[in-house]
């Protein structure tokens, strides 16, 4: 459906909205947030901006933020996201990586989940870094990506940041790069990946430098559909996080699988003493 917001509305009582499938004229978004004074949740669901130029979302009241689209489905991406919105509590967004990102005063925010694919016609690598940049204040980041596509060496440093979940097929022939982002979140306590990934030797290439946190703060690790290649990972893991408390691999194997791969890991078990291993 198409929404056209006359001049003259005002919906100065509302505090959520949803919209699904919904396609924007002009500056209808603009002129639909600013003229909701007290707005505190706010949706988009498979809406339509293709043929804006601009994504204006400005709220001075608004505590949770969804834009949610299809990754599959890639129309024009040549439009920008800004995003003004101090009181941020919660932010997620699933997108096809677009034109620009401007985020924002973003100081309030705490939980994120950013679910993002690259395309072809811009640059994604430096359109991608800028939305990661609008979100340094978070403090639990949920990240989803098809391959690393940041700039580790544009990163700020998340000061707040101490829980951080990675997702994704992979990291493309840049294994380096998780550790690379470590080293952006000095005080992350959890660290939890959600992916299968082909390490193969490459971790022996490690930067020679270990991030602060595995020294000093990261206390658990988890680690789902694990598969015995990336072992090497997990010895890094082991020999480098010095406070370690926990280490839970989730993976699909038969018991006696599981059994080697416990031999394995007790095996690699050097520096944090304490650390225990859940195999499930």
């Amino acid at each position: 459906s198409e929404i056209k917001v006359p001049s003259d509305v005002c919906l100065g009582n509302l505090k959520t909205l949803q919209l699904r499938n919904s396609e924007f004229v002009g500056d209808s978004i603009h002129r639909l947030i600013s003229n909701c004074h007290v707005l505190e949740d706010l949706a988009f669901i498979e809406c339509d901006f293709e043929y804006l130029r601009e994504v204006n979302i400005q709220s001075p009241s608004l505590k949770r933020l969804v834009l949610v689209f299809d990754l599959g489905v890639f129309g024009s991406i040549d439009y920008v996201v800004v995003i003004n919105a101090p009181n941020l509590v919660f932010f997620q967004y699933t997108d096809a990586v677009v034109e620009g990102y401007t985020l924002t005063n973003m100081k309030s925010l705490e939980k994120a989940h950013i679910n993002i694919c690259e395309t072809g016609s811009i640059d994604c690598e430096t359109s991608a870094t800028h939305l990661i940049q609008g979100i340094r204040n978070v403090r639990s980041l949920s990240l989803t990506t098809d391959e690393a596509i940041f700039r580790t060496s544009q990163l700020p440093i998340f000061h707040n940041l101490i829980e951080f979940e990675y997702g994704g097929h992979g990291f493309n022939g840049r294994e380096t790069w998780l550790v690379e982002f470590l080293h952006c979140a000095p005080n992350l306590e959890t660290l939890t990946l959600n992916f299968p990934v082909d390490a193969g030797t490459q971790w022996k290439a490690l930067p020679v430098e270990v991030p602060s946190c595995l020294s000093f703060h990261l206390k658990e690790i988890e680690i789902s559909c694990f598969e015995t290649h990336i072992i090497e990972m997990v010895s890094y893991f082991l020999n480098n996080a010095m406070v370690l408390e926990n280490l839970i691999i989730r993976m699909k194997a038969m018991m006696t699988q599981k059994r080697k791969v416990s031999n394995q890991l007790l095996q690699l078990l050097k520096s944090s003493k304490k650390c225990l291993i859940v195999i499930l």
